[in-house]
C-alpha cells in the first residue's frame, strides 16, 4: 500500500506544526499548509510538503486540495487545526471581527472538510480531525465570539461524524486546553486593542493576562502532546470520538459538567483573578 496522505491546516507554529512533523514521522506524507509559508520551512527538511493556504479564500482552499488529490488520488487524514481567538465585549468587537472569525473557525473548517469528502467517500475511508477547544464546552468573559465557533465546531463534528460512518469516514474532535503557543498573546493582543479601554477594561485586564500566560505557563500543554493525540486520531483502528488534550481542559470541563452555571461562573473569576493583571 502507498504511503497515506494527511493535509494538515494551520501549520506554521504551534500544534499544526507539531502535527505535521509527527505524522510524517509515521510514515504519512503529508502537505502543511498555512498563510505564512516562510514559517514551515523547517517541515521541509523533514519531507513535509509545503502549501499556501488561506482558509478564508475558495481558490486559496480549492487549488490545495486539488492540487494534492491530483497528485495523489485521494487525502487520506484531513486536520483541520487553523484558527485564532477574539477576545473583546461584544459590545465593542466590530461585526466584521466577528465573522471574520467564524469565517476561519467555523466556515474554512467547513469548506476544507467538504473539498475533501468526496475522494475519502469514493475510497471508502478516511479520517477527518477537528482541532477544537476545552472552549467549545464552556467559556470565559470576553470571549464570545471565540467560544461561539468553538460550540459551532463541536455541533458540526457530532452530526458529521454521524452523516459519515456509512461512507467509511470517521471524525474526531480534540478539545486541547491552555496550549503553549504564540495563540495566547496574539489573543491578548486583541483583547487590549477592542476592550482594553473603557467599561470593560477591569476584566479585560484579568483575560489578557491569563491569555498572555499560555506560552509560558507550566499548566499549559504542549503543542506536541495535542499532536500525539491528533496522530492517534489518524491511525488508531478505533480511535476516539474526542480527545481532551492537559490538566486543565480535563479539570475544567469536569467542573462545568458538574456545577450549576452560577458557580461555575464564581469559579471561572476565582481562578482568572489569580493572575497578575
Amino acid at each position: 500500500m502507498t504511503q497515506p496522505v494527511a493535509f494538515v491546516t494551520g501549520a506554521s507554529t504551534g500544534i499544526g506544526f507539531e502535527t505535521a512533523k509527527k505524522l510524517a514521522a509515521h510514515g504519512f506524507t503529508v502537505y502543511a499548509g498555512a498563510r505564512r509559508v516562510d514559517k514551515m520551512e523547517p517541515l521541509a527538511a523533514r519531507g513535509v510538503r509545503i502549501v499556501a493556504l488561506d482558509v478564508t479564500n475558495e481558490e486559496s482552499m480549492s487549488a490545495a486540495v486539488g492540487g494534492v488529490i491530483a497528485a495523489h488520488g485521494r487525502i487520506d487524514v484531513l486536520v483541520n487545526n487553523a484558527g485564532y481567538g477574539s477576545y473583546g465585549s461584544l459590545e465593542e468587537v466590530e461585526p466584521a471581527e466577528g465573522r471574520r472569525q467564524f469565517d476561519v473557525n467555523v466556515f474554512g473548517l467547513a469548506r476544507m472538510t467538504q473539498l475533501v469528502i468526496p475522494a475519502m467517500r469514493a475510497a471508502g475511508r478516511g479520517r477527518i480531525i477537528n482541532v477544537s477547544s476545552m472552549g467549545g464546552k464552556m467559556y470565559e468573559p470576553l470571549g464570545a465570539w471565540y467560544h461561539a465557533t468553538k460550540f459551532a465546531v463541536e455541533g458540526l463534528s457530532d452530526c458529521l461524524r454521524m452523516e459519515l460512518k456509512p461512507h467509511g469516514i470517521g471524525v474526531s474532535i480534540i478539545e486541547p486546553g491552555g496550549t503553549r503557543s504564540e495563540w495566547g498573546a496574539i489573543s491578548a493582543r486583541g483583547l487590549r486593542a477592542s476592550s482594553g479601554t473603557g467599561p470593560y477594561a477591569a476584566q479585560a485586564r484579568v483575560m489578557a493576562a491569563v491569555l498572555a500566560t499560555t506560552d509560558k505557563a507550566a499548566f499549559c500543554t504542549p503543542p506536541g502532546a495535542v499532536a500525539d493525540a491528533i496522530v492517534h486520531a489518524a491511525i488508531s483502528p478505533r480511535p476516539k470520538t474526542r480527545y481532551q488534550v492537559g490538566g486543565s481542559a480535563r479539570a475544567l470541563l469536569l467542573l462545568r459538567r458538574l456545577l450549576p452555571d452560577r458557580v461555575f461562573d464564581a469559579v471561572i473569576w476565582t481562578i482568572y483573578k489569580r493572575f497578575p493583571a
